[in-house]
C-alpha cells in the first residue's frame, strides 16, 4: 500500500486572511485624498527646509568653509524626494476622480491601490527627511595642506643659485617677486623643486607652499583650480564658479596667510590680481617665485629680483655627466674617461643634454663606441639617441614662441657660424641687411635699432648669450637650430653647414648645391675648383677657410646668391672675372683677404648694398668707376683699405680726392668706414653733407707735408664713432675753431630744448693716436664729451695732452665742459716727454682701466695712480 499525505486548511482562517488583506487595501484607498493633501504640505515644508540648509551652506562656503558630507547627502536625498513627490502630486487629481463609494472603492481598484501605497511611502520619506534636516552645523573649516613635497634628485652645481634665491625668500623683506630665467633644460624647474621642498621643511616661516605648473597654454581657470586644491576649494561646485568668484575666494583664503607661490614655466605675463593672489609685500611677508625662459617676462611680472640660471661650469658639468654614465662604464677601459670628457664638453654644460647623453652612454663599454658618439655629436647631433626626440623638441618651444618669423630667421642665421664663434653684433646686423631681413634704406640708426631689437629678443629668450659687443650661440642651441633649419623646416630653410671641421676640400657638390644657405667657415679649403649648379643658393659663407683660389666658373650658376662672405682668407689674391654673374648679390665681404685688385666687372653688381674691403692691405688696383657704380650701396667699409705706397696710377687709392668724388655718388650710403691719406681729401670728405652723417670710422694716415690740419669740419660728423690718426710724420697740430665751437656749445646749453646731438664730436667714443712724431698736443679732445677709450703711443713731442693755453679767453665755458667725464679706459705708451694729462688734477670719475708705459714724466694724479700700471 502507498503512503498518503493530506493538508487540512481551516475555512475560517482563509476567509479571515482574505478579508484582512482587502481591508488594508481599502484603508490605503480611503486615505488617498487625505495623504495627497498631507504630502503637498510636507513637500512644501521640505522644500523650504532644503532651501534654508542650502543657503546656510553657501554662506559658510564663502567663508572658505567646506560643507559636511552628511549635509551634502541630505540635500541630494531631499532634492530627489521632492522631485518624486511632485511627480505623484501631478497625478493625484486623476486618481482621486477614480474613487467611488465615498472614497472607499475605485473604478480601477488595482491602480488606485498601488498609487495610494506609493503616496503613503513618499509621505513617510518626506517626514523622515524633515525630521533629520535640523542641522546645527552645515560646514566646517578644513585645514589646507601646507604643501606637497615633490620628487627630486640631488642637484649638481645649483647650490650658489639656490642660496641666492633662498636669501631673497627668507632674509630680504623688500623682495616679494623673484624671477628665475634661463634657456630650456638648464635646471630652472629642478631649482624650483628644491625651493618647494626646502620651504616645506621650514613651515614656521611660511603657512602654505603652493606649486602651480603654468606652461605655454596659459589658462587662468586652470591655475585657479591648482591654487584651489591647496586651499581646500576643489569640489565641483567651486570649479563651476566664475573667474571673478574664484578670485575672491582665493584672495579671502590667502590674505591673512604668509604663503610662497611657485609658478613653473611661464611664457607670458600671469596677472596675479586676476587670479586673486594677494601681491607680496613687506607687511604680509609672502613670496612669489616663477621660472621662465624669457628675461622679458621677468619685467612683465614686476619681479623685484631676477636670477639667471646658467649652464654648469666644467667640474659641475662633468660630475653630473659622470653620475649618469656610472663609474662601472667609466672604469671599463682606460681610454674611456678622457673620451667621456670630450662627450661631456659637447653638451656645453646644459644639464638636460648632460643627463640625456649620459644615460645613453651608460651602456657603451668600448672606446670605439665613445669615439663614434663624439663624431655623431659633432657632425649631426640630432641623430644621437635622445637628442632629436627629447632634447631638441623641448628647446624648440623657445624658438616657436618668438613673436615674428623675421626673428626666427635671425636666430637660425646664427647657426651658420662655427661653434663658440663670437658674432659681432654690428656685423650680424650687416648680414641681415644683406639678406633683406632688415631694410637698410630706412637709415643706419633706424636699421641698427631694429637689429638690436631682434638681438635683444633672442637674448631675452636665452637663445643667444651676450658677450659685450658680440653674441654667442650655445653649442646645444646651435645644434637645435641646425636641426630645425636642415630637417624640421627643410622645405623653407634648407641649411647645409659644415664648419670648424678643418676639411682640406669642399664637401661633394651634390651634398650642398641644393641648399639655400651654405657655410664652410673655419675649414682648410684652399681651392674651389668645381662648377656647382646652385639654383636656390642665397647665402654662401667661405670665411676663414685658408682659401687661395676660386676657379673660373664657380659662380656661374648661382643666380639667386645674395650674400657672399670671403673674409679672413689672407692667401686669396683675386676674384674670378665671372663674379659679375652674381646678379642678385647684395652683400660682399672681402675684408682681411690678400686680394690685390678688384675687377672692373664688379660694377655689374648693381644690387650690391654692402661691400667690405677693410684690412685689404694688398689692394693696389681699385679702378675708377667701380665704387661709384653701386647705386644701391648702403654700407661701405674701407677702413685700412689698400696702400698708397703701391697703388696703381689709375687706382682711386692713389689719389684720395678721386675716392671722395666716387663716394659722393653713393646717394643711399648711410654707413662708411674709410681711410684718408691727405688733408685735402679730408677737408672735401668732411664738407660733404652726406659724408658727415654716414662716416662712422676714420683712419687718417701719412698726410705728407701737412703740419697743420683743420679739425673743425670733423666736429660736425655727427655719427663718427672711432678716429685713428696714425703715421702722420709731419703733423704738428690739429686746429680747431675754438671760439666758434665753444659759442655753439654755449648756445646749446642756453636752450634746454636743444639736445646734445648738436655738440661737436657728439658720437666720438674711441680715439687712437699712434706714431705721430711731431704732434705736440691734443687739446681738441676736451670737446669729445662722449669719449670712452683713448690710446696714444709713440708721440715723442707730446708734452701736454690738453693745454689750457690753446683755449680762448672764455674760462666759464671751459669750466662747463667737464672733459673726459665718460672716459673708461686710457692707454699711454712710449710718450717720453708727456708731463700732464690735462690741467685739472682731480681723478677722472669713470676711468676703470689705465695702462701707462714709458711715460717717465707724467703726472698720473688725474688717472688715479692706484689703477695705473707702470
Amino acid at each position: 500500500m502507498g503512503n498518503f499525505c493530506s493538508i487540512s486548511i481551516s475555512c475560517d482562517k482563509l476567509l479571515s486572511g482574505c478579508l484582512d488583506f482587502a481591508f488594508r487595501k481599502a484603508v490605503y484607498i480611503s486615505k488617498l485624498k487625505e495623504n495627497i493633501d498631507g504630502l503637498k504640505i510636507a513637500v512644501e515644508e521640505l522644500t523650504d527646509l532644503r532651501n534654508d540648509v542650502t543657503r546656510r551652506v553657501k554662506v559658510d562656503e564663502e567663508q572658505q568653509l567646506k560643507r559636511l558630507d552628511q549635509v551634502q547627502r541630505w540635500i541630494l536625498r531631499a532634492e530627489a524626494a521632492i522631485d518624486k513627490a511632485n511627480e505623484l502630486l501631478r497625478e493625484g487629481s486623476q486618481e482621486i476622480e477614480r474613487l467611488c463609494l465615498r472614497g472607499y472603492c475605485s473604478k480601477n481598484y488595482k491602480s488606485s491601490y498601488r498609487f495610494a501605497k506609493e503616496v503613503d511611502k513618499r509621505l513617510r520619506d518626506v517626514a523622515d527627511l524633515k525630521a533629520n534636516g535640523d542641522f546645527e552645523v552645515v560646514a566646517e573649516r578644513v585645514p589646507a595642506a601646507s604643501g606637497v613635497p615633490r620628487p627630486s634628485e640631488p642637484t649638481v652645481g645649483l647650490e650658489s643659485t639656490f642660496n641666492q634665491v633662498w636669501t631673497f625668500l627668507r632674509e630680504e623683506k623688500q623682495v616679494g617677486i623673484v624671477g628665475l630665467y634661463g634657456m630650456g633644460g638648464v635646471g630652472k624647474t629642478t631649482l624650483l623643486t628644491q625651493i618647494n621642498n626646502e620651504s616645506l621643511k621650514t613651515l614656521d616661516y611660511f603657512d602654505i607652499v603652493i606649486w602651480v605648473v603654468v606652461s605655454k597654454d596659459l589658462k587662468l581657470n586652470t591655475i585657479q583650480e591648482s591654487i584651489g586644491r591647496k586651499i581646500g576649494c576643489s569640489d565641483d561646485l567651486w570649479k563651476n564658479k566664475s573667474l571673478d568668484e574664484k578670485s575672491v575666494d582665493i584672495f579671502t583664503a590667502l590674505r591673512h596667510k604668509r604663503f610662497v607661490m611657485l609658478l613653473d614655466d611661464i611664457w607670458e605675463r600671469v596677472d596675479l590680481k586676476k587670479l586673486g593672489v594677494p601681491l607680496p609685500d613687506m607687511k604680509n611677508g609672502s613670496k612669489v617665485v616663477f621660472t621662465t625662459r624669457s628675461e622679458e617676462i621677468c619685467g612683465l611680472m614686476d619681479a623685484d629680483k631676477t636670477v639667471r640660471v646658467n649652464c654648469l661650469e666644467g667640474d659641475h658639468a662633468w660630475d653630473l655627466f659622470r653620475k649618469k654614465v656610472g663609474d662601472q662604464t667609466l672604469g671599463g677601459h682606460p681610454d674611456i674617461p678622457e673620451l667621456a670628457r670630450d662627450v661631456a664638453s659637447e653638451c656645453g654644460g646644459l644639464p638636460l643634454a648632460l643627463i640625456t647623453i649620459g644615460r645613453a652612454m651608460a651602456c657603451k663599454k668600448t672606446p670605439q663606441e665613445w669615439r663614434h658618439a663624439i663624431q655623431v655629436l659633432r657632425k649631426s647631433a640630432s641623430k644621437f639617441s635622445g637628442m632629436g626626440d627629447e632634447v631638441f623638441p623641448l628647446l624648440k618651444f623657445s624658438y616657436d614662441n618668438l613673436s615674428k618669423q623675421k626673428i626666427r630667421n635671425c636666430f637660425l642665421y646664427c647657426s651658420l657660424f662655427p661653434e663658440d664663434f663670437l658674432i659681432n653684433k654690428n656685423d650680424l646686423i650687416d648680414y641681415w641687411i644683406g639678406e633683406g631681413i632688415l631694410d637698410g634704406s630706412d637709415g643706419r640708426e633706424v636699421v641698427e635699432n631694429w637689429g638690436y631689437h631682434f638681438i635683444g629678443c633672442l637674448l631675452h629668450a636665452c637663445l643667444l648669450e651676450d658677450k659685450d659687443d658680440c653674441v654667442r650661440m650655445h653649442d646645444v642651441i646651435r645644434d637645435m637650430a641646425l636641426w630645425i633649419a636642415s630637417d624640421i623646416e627643410r622645405d623653407q630653410q634648407n641649411f647645409f653647414v659644415q664648419t670648424g671641421a678643418q676639411s682640406s676640400k669642399a664637401p661633394e657638390v651634390g651634398k650642398w648645391e641644393g641648399g639655400r644657405k651654405v657655410s664652410f667657415m673655419a675649414n682648410h679649403i684652399e681651392h674651389l675648383s668645381e662648377t656647382p649648379n646652385c639654383s636656390n643658393l642665397q647665402t654662401l659663407f667661405l670665411g676663414s677657410i685658408h682659401l687661395k683660389k676660386i676657379s673660373r666658373g664657380f659662380f656661374q650658376f648661382m643666380p639667386k646668391l645674395t650674400v657672399l662672405d670671403l673674409s679672413n682668407n689672407n692667401s686669396l689674391l683675386g676674384l674670378p672675372r665671372d663674379v659679375w654673374k652674381l646678379v642678385s648679390l647684395q652683400y660682399l665681404n672681402l675684408s682681411r683677404t690678400g686680394i690685390k685688385e678688384l675687377p672692373t666687372e664688379l660694377n655689374e653688381l648693381v644690387k650690391l648694398r654692402y661691400l667690405n674691403l677693410e684690412y685689404t692691405h694688398s689692394l693696389y688696383l681699385l679702378p675708377h668707376g667701380v665704387i661709384s657704380g653701386f647705386p644701391m650701396m648702403h654700407v661701405l667699409r674701407m677702413f685700412r683699405c689698400g696702400s698708397s705706397e703701391q697703388a696703381a696710377e689709375d687706382c682711386i687709392l692713389s689719389r684720395d680726392e678721386s675716392l671722395v668724388e666716387e663716394l659722393q655718388c653713393l646717394e643711399k650710403l648711410n654707413m662708411l668706414t674709410v681711410t684718408i691719406r691727405s688733408a685735402a681729401a679730408l677737408e672735401r670728405l668732411s664738407s660733404f653733407q652726406g659724408m658727415q652723417s654716414s662716416t662712422r670710422v676714420l683712419y687718417l694716415e701719412l698726410f705728407h707735408d701737412s703740419k697743420l690740419v683743420n679739425f673743425s669740419s670733423l666736429a660736425n660728423m655727427k655719427n663718427l664713432d672711432a678716429l685713428h690718426i696714425c703715421h702722420c710724420g709731419s703733423l704738428e697740430e690739429l686746429q680747431i675753431d675754438w671760439e666758434g665751437e665753444l659759442q655753439k656749445m654755449q648756445a646749446i646749453n642756453n636752450l634746454a630744448q636743444v639736445a646734445t646731438t648738436e655738440r661737436p664730436f657728439r658720437s666720438l667714443s674711441s680715439v687712437y693716436v699712434e706714431n705721430c712724431l711731431k704732434l705736440s698736443n691734443l687739446t681738441w679732445l676736451i670737446l669729445a664729451q662722449n669719449l670712452t677709450f683713448l690710446r696714444i703711443s709713440n708721440c715723442p713731442k707730446l708734452v701736454e695732452l690738453a693745454s689750457v693755453e690753446k683755449l680762448p679767453e672764455v674760462p666759464e665755458l671751459v669750466e662747463n665742459l667737464n672733459p673726459f667725464a665718460k672716459l673708461k679706459a686710457v692707454e699711454l705708451l712710449s710718450l717720453p716727454n708727456l708731463k700732464s694729462f690735462f690741467w685739472n688734477a682731480l681723478p677722472l670719475p669713470s676711468v676703470k682701466d689705465v695702462r701707462v708705459v714709458d711715460c717717465p714724466f707724467l703726472d698720473k694724479r688725474p688717472l688715479d695712480t692706484s689703477r695705473a700700471s707702470q
